[in-house]
């Protein structure tokens, strides 16, 4: 492992510093997820831990940080709920379903690394990465404002000021240290200077021990995790329960990790395997599940502060996750007594970089659909869910393109010297455009023989190749003749299982230019 990270990290001492901050960063987080779950804090962090890990290790994204994020746990507190139902009487039952459900969600995942599904993040549109990186912003700053609350009541007065002044003075300090220098990671510099500041001062803020007791914990000191079978019955009641859980939570996790890859991958100018980061995401899920961890995946906000503070490599997110785990084992009083506000000052300028500001100025120069499929991704992950965003997002853009190409379907019209009627086809052929296709043709009015020209034409579904034998039988019963010529392979070979007729009107031996160019120098172009 040792070689594997040594030959990954071109600058240790970036990553090392940036993984310092970012396990400063991850233990809030993971405590407050773990509490949107109601679970124990050291549950969530022992999540973070294992993830963090072997994501950093064996993921397909170096640089990017995975732990318990908030997605999956919105999903999570359904979960436990009914699974303490399932056995009354059973203290944590639900807590056990949860780990049971994490082994299976894991295996989910790593089928879908092992069947190569991550490629398919390619079909994510332009303007769904746009709304999934500026709702995740908003995401991120309304998350942070939970922090301004004690008791579900707002801070106010003094308090709320010296929480406004210590959150301005790490921005401050995140701002113009790197304007100086850059070879020290502003977000650590922050956050050790702050917690300086209210220790030496006594400033009465909010720290992280008060945080994790807030929040139903004792602090973040435990031991290591341990190995464990999850107490549930083996049933195949057990599995109609877990199992669409398992998915929602792979699905989750899966989009949530391929999106943040995709986008660390253009602010990097580099490339990560998806299908990597799947089978790793399932096999630290995997690992949690027996170990005692809530799960997780990709964290876009911890990612974007190592990143923004020189970690690109693998070391980076170890350190991240090797310090998490010295903060639960024996630096716990350290790390809880760093305030609160330095840490929120940090999320605060991840959600400034993480916000597409270009998008902003660009989006009276787009088109409408897709300024319409940009806020609405934005506006679905605020409100419910990343996976759901982009689902929507995706689902619109397709259905967008859809129309705009059954529009671009056209047919010129010739006629030969012998009265033959050709169509020339041009545009593509699919679901969407085979009602303007039918309108082409008027096989009343026509000649007796008539030629269709794929040449220009793409037939790309089988609503395609049912339209072809519509209008040919058409021609037919009407006593005409019909030639199809420049069909693809692939759509004579489905034309001629419909019906053996075809191989009687398919124009075969046909030599055309506009198909191969041939050159002595390179090949065959297609």
């Amino acid at each position: 492992m040792y070689e594997l990270i040594k030959k990954k990290s071109k600058n240790a001492k970036n990553d090392i510093l940036s993984g310092i901050t970012v396990a400063m960063a991850l233990v809030p987080e993971a405590v407050a997820f773990a509490f949107v779950a109601g679970i124990d804090p050291i549950i969530g962090l022992y999540g973070a831990f294992m993830v963090g890990l072997i994501t950093a290790v064996f993921g397909g994204r170096p640089g990017m940080i995975s732990g318990a994020t908030g997605a999956l746990a919105v999903v999570m507190v359904s979960l436990i709920s009914e699974g303490n139902s399932m056995i009354p009487g059973v203290e944590n039952a639900g807590l056990q379903y949860l780990f049971a459900t994490l082994v299976l969600m894991g295996l989910l995942q790593m089928a879908a690394g092992v069947l190569k599904l991550g490629k398919f993040i390619r079909l994510i549109p332009h303007p769904v990465m746009l709304g999934f990186v500026n709702g995740l912003a908003i995401v991120i700053f309304i998350s942070q404002l939970g922090m301004f609350q004690v008791e579900g009541e707002w801070l106010a007065g003094e308090s709320l000021y010296t929480m406004l002044g210590l959150v301005l003075l790490t921005m401050g300090i995140m701002y113009g240290l790197p304007k100086l220098t850059t070879k020290i990671p502003a977000g650590l510099v922050a956050i050790v200077v702050v917690s300086t500041l209210v220790i030496l001062t006594g400033i009465n803020t909010e720290t992280v021990l008060s945080f994790v007791q807030s929040n139903g914990g004792s602090g973040i000191k435990g031991e290591l995790p341990s190995f464990m079978v999850p107490q549930i019955p083996l049933t195949w009641e057990t599995l109609k329960f877990i199992f669409p859980y398992a998915l929602i939570l792979a699905a989750i996790g899966l989009i949530e990790s391929l999106m943040t890859l995709t986008l660390i991958d253009e602010i990097t100018e580099t490339r990560g395997s998806g299908n990597r980061e799947c089978i790793a995401q399932g096999g630290a899920n995997i690992v949690n599940g027996f170990f005692g961890g809530m799960g997780g995946c990709a964290m876009i906000g911890q990612s974007m502060i190592n990143v923004n503070s020189g970690g690109r490599g693998r070391l980076s997110g170890v350190v991240a996750a090797l310090m998490l785990l010295s903060f639960i084992l024996f630096l716990s009083p350290a790390i809880e007594i760093v305030p609160i506000a330095a840490l929120v000052g940090v999320m605060f300028m991840v959600v400034i970089g993480t916000f597409a500001w270009s998008s902003l100025r660009i989006i009276r120069k787009i088109p409408l659909s897709d300024a319409f499929v940009l806020i609405l991704v934005s506006g679905v992950t605020v409100f419910f869910d990343l996976a759901i965003a982009v689902i929507f997002g995706v689902i619109v853009s397709s259905l967008v393109f859809a129309w705009e190409n059954s529009t671009r379907i056209r047919a010129r019209k010739i006629i030969k010297e012998d009265g033959t009627k050709v169509y020339e086809i041009w545009g593509p052929l699919f679901f969407g455009s085979i009602h303007a296709f039918n309108l082409k043709f008027s096989p009343a009015d026509d000649p007796e023989n008539i030629e269709i020209d794929f040449i220009d034409s793409k037939v790309s579904d089988h609503s395609g190749i049912e339209a072809i034998n519509t209008i040919v039988n058409k021609y037919e019963n009407l006593g005409k003749t019909v030639k199809l010529k420049h069909l693809s392979p692939d759509c004579q070979l489905l034309l001629n299982k419909a019906n053996p007729k075809f191989q009687k009107i398919i124009i075969t031996e046909i030599d055309d230019p506009r198909y191969f160019v041939m050159d002595d120098t390179v090949g065959i172009i297609e």
